[in-house]
């Protein structure tokens, strides 16, 4: 690659830190890294990084609130987790807070980098040629959403909800395809660039739609607008 993607690494074990820098190096990344949040998020701000490998338990501000306090400033930064292996509500927070993947700890140098590539090639997904989304559902209670792609954003009914850039990728994706339901592995092979029939362990999709449907439906539990269809998918309801 003749522009060498930027990462940087927060992680405070020195030990993964080394190691990660020499695997990104040798893969033809670029680095730079931080041992705390505190540090970190002051480097995370400058927004001079392609992408951000987070690690969780941090000293000072812990990776959560990094995450949280980077989406604050910048809602298309991508950001990939590093968990633990067994914390499942880690990885749930950390994509609620914003993050576009996670790696569990500890992984593969092959996982590792193909997350990487993936969000690396996918960042900024989003149609540039579709601006506005608008949908509405006729029943009783009058559901109507305005959602503006470009600046990540929506009107819905009377409130105004803000959305990561990969949120948004997948409202459009699922807006450009709502004639028909929509795979969780098609999402992650065109969102998330994981190439198709990969065995991949991965919660990433699941959470990122209860999120969504958290934003833009009215009972979450019972969505009128962001649907599942059993053994086939998710399907976005346009009217």
């Amino acid at each position: 690659m003749t522009n060498k993607a930027n990462i940087l690494i927060i992680e405070d074990e020195e030990a993964i830190r080394t190691g990660l820098i020499d695997v990104l190096i040798y893969h033809g990344f670029t680095t730079d890294f931080a041992a705390d949040g505190n540090t970190g998020l002051e480097k995370a701000k400058t927004g001079k990084y392609d992408l951000i490998l987070l690690d969780i338990m941090l000293p000072g501000i812990n990776g959560f609130d990094v995450c949280e306090r980077i989406r604050q400033k910048d809602r298309e930064q991508p950001i990939i987790m590093l968990t633990a292996k067994t914390s499942d509500d880690d990885i749930i927070q950390g994509l609620q807070l914003g993050a576009d993947d996670y790696v569990s700890k500890p992984f593969s140098v092959a996982q590792l980098i193909l997350r990487i590539q993936a969000v690396l090639r996918r960042s900024g997904f989003t149609d540039r040629d579709t601006h506005i989304i608008e949908l509405s559902i006729n029943d009783k209670k009058c559901n109507q959403l305005k959602i503006d792609t470009r600046n990540l954003s929506a009107q819905i009914d009377d409130k105004h909800v803000h959305f990561t850039r990969r949120e948004m990728d997948i409202l459009v994706y699922l807006f450009n395809h709502a004639d028909r339901p929509v795979a969780r592995d098609e999402l992650l092979h065109k969102l998330w660039g994981y190439a198709k029939n990969l065995e991949l362990e991965t919660r990433t999709v699941d959470i990122h739609i209860a999120k969504l449907r958290r934003k833009i439906e009215k009972n979450p539990a019972k969505p009128v607008f962001l649907t599942t269809v059993r053994g086939a998918g998710y399907r976005l309801i346009t009217g």
